[in-house]
């Protein structure tokens, strides 16, 4: 299906963030330049403060996508919502996890508060993989939603918390400020469709041109930061407030790294986290994940284009 061509008046698009970090670096980069007013959007980018309050926003009909893990986007279909994952911005888990000054290990961790962005997001359910890495369960800790990375970082600080996951460029901020590594899931790669696009599902067929043009500037803002070092390093900084170099660099780096240049998600990210939820729900990615519009921009020759002009910068 090709998109409808660009209304002579943007249309209004809001989109949700987790928070600002690293993984959303593709949508203010077509933000930025221009890619979405090309395409007659008008998107506006807002801060939710967690992935799973801003996916009940979603499902809510307040936001018309979300930049949120499939943790969310599961729980909240299980409850009777009707979400897809359309994109991903990130196929592998991108959390480090911090611990307080004086825990340095399981055995100190255990019985202090571990936080998480909000209940749900993809902070929670990581959560528990991590402390069960540690030898510990939920129940040997208390889990609490503290919201953003700065403030979990000074509560970490602190002492008010123990242990919290973080990544870029909160997790490189935390290492800078001295606060302990007690578990790093980055260097492993494990496939988790750690942060997606999310849509209602009915608005794929309802609104399928909007969203279809919302994807494929988002894909050409992934390509353009890939792409061009320089530009998208100042457009890391502005948006995620970050002001040292050295935190820059490694946010940078390590979106360039992984995220996926397609902005495809794949089976084996999804796979892994439908196997962190109990059974008695739907365990089949079509009712969490919808590859149509991708597929549909693969086969009218999009990401081809889009490889051959990015390929040369």
């Amino acid at each position: 299906m090709t998109p409808q061509r660009s209304p002579a008046r943007p249309e209004p698009f809001k989109v949700g963030i987790s928070e600002p970090v690293n993984t959303v670096l593709a949508i203010w980069m077509a933000e930025a330049a221009g890619l979405y007013a090309e395409r007659g959007l008008a998107v506006e980018i807002v801060n939710m403060n967690g992935g799973s309050r801003g996916a009940a926003e979603l499902a809510a009909g307040r936001i018309d996508a979300m930049h949120v893990g499939l943790s969310s986007v599961v729980r909240l279909n299980r409850e009777g919502r009707d979400l897809r994952i359309v994109a991903a911005l990130a196929n592998v888990i991108r959390f480090t996890f911090f611990s307080a000054p004086g825990v340095r290990d399981a055995a100190g961790l255990k019985g202090g508060v571990v936080a998480v962005t909000t209940f749900g997001s993809e902070s929670d359910t990581v959560a528990t993989l991590m402390l069960r890495r540690l030898g510990l369960a939920r129940d040997d800790v208390t889990v609490k939603e503290y919201g953003s990375a700065q403030r979990r970082i000074a509560a970490l600080r602190s002492g008010e918390i123990q242990a919290t996951a973080l990544n870029e460029p909160f997790a490189s901020l935390a290492r800078e400020r001295g606060l302990h590594v007690l578990l790093d899931l980055v260097p492993e790669r494990i496939p988790w469709l750690f942060t997606g696009i999310a849509v209602q599902r009915a608005a794929l067929d309802t609104r399928r041109d909007l969203l279809t043009r919302f994807i494929q500037a988002t894909a050409e803002g992934n390509c353009l930061a890939r792409a061009d070092g320089q530009r998208a390093r100042a457009v890391l900084a502005e948006r995620a407030g970050i002001d040292d170099p050295n935190i820059l660099a490694i946010g940078y780096g390590d979106f360039k790294e992984l995220s996926p240049p397609d902005i495809a998600p794949t089976r084996a990210a999804a796979e892994n986290i439908l196997a962190q939820f109990p059974a008695g729900g739907s365990a089949n990615i079509a009712d969490y994940v919808d590859f149509g519009i991708l597929d549909d921009l693969q086969q009218q020759g999009v990401f081809a284009r889009l490889q051959q002009q990015y390929a040369s910068r």
